[in-house]
């Protein structure tokens, strides 16, 4: 199972400091610092988890998110979305969106590595029951009882 993340934000201390902060738990982050070709970005790294600024220059996370939502390359991607506009307006936007948690710009460290994990561990809980609910369990020796 991966740890591997990608971080959309424009704010060098904050990209620094969610970069260390989850390196040190055993991730892999990816930084990009551009809406226009997030999404490209992101598709290419194929990450567990994608980190998304609200506000950034090129394209809003709004725009990123709707266009992963809408496409079936990375279906089931948790996507954490980080903004200092916290009004509950924006919270329902992104939410209506797709994004799968939303948390307001200051945070604390611990409730960051705390989202991760917990999106993380649920994204492994989901992709563990879909693969159970296709997969077909067949039995070689029925056909053979049958004939």
């Amino acid at each position: 199972m991966g740890r591997h993340v990608v971080l959309v934000e424009d704010e060098p201390n904050i990209t620094e400091a969610i970069r260390f902060l989850l390196t040190r738990d055993g991730w892999q982050v990816d930084t990009h610092a551009d809406g226009s070709d997030a999404v490209e970005v992101i598709y290419a790294a194929k990450p567990d988890l994608v980190i998304l600024d609200l506000m950034l220059p090129g394209k809003s996370g709004l725009e990123i998110i709707r266009e992963l939502r809408d496409s079936a390359h990375l279906p089931g991607l948790p996507v954490l979305m980080l903004t200092a506009r916290g009004q509950l307006r924006d919270r329902e936007m992104a939410e209506q969106a797709g994004v799968t948690r939303f948390m307001t710009k200051p945070f604390v460290n611990n409730e960051v590595l705390t989202a991760v994990r917990d999106l993380h561990a649920q994204a492994a809980i989901s992709r563990a029951e879909t693969s159970e609910q296709g997969s077909v369990i067949v039995d070689p020796t029925a056909q053979a009882r049958q004939g």
